[in-house]
């Protein structure tokens, strides 16, 4: 998959727990920790969005577009 997700690197970073963050994002734990894997398969812009607002980042600083290898 080319897109990473840092979200454990955001939360490590901003001291908050992945139970306190679902409390303030209004998500489960189980779904926020499908995300924080990397598992998700999509992610909603609000949720992105209170995600963001609460650990007080860009949207960047979660996703990262690595390329993949591929051979031409």
């Amino acid at each position: 998959m080319a897109i990473v997700v840092n979200l454990d690197v955001m939360m490590a970073r901003r001291k908050i727990s992945l139970n306190e963050l679902s409390e303030k994002v209004g998500i489960t734990p189980a779904n926020l920790s499908i995300l924080k894997t990397g598992k998700a398969k999509a992610i909603r812009f609000s949720t992105l969005e209170a995600i963001c607002f609460h650990l007080n980042c860009q949207p960047g600083d979660i996703l990262e577009w690595i390329p993949e290898n591929t051979e031409d």
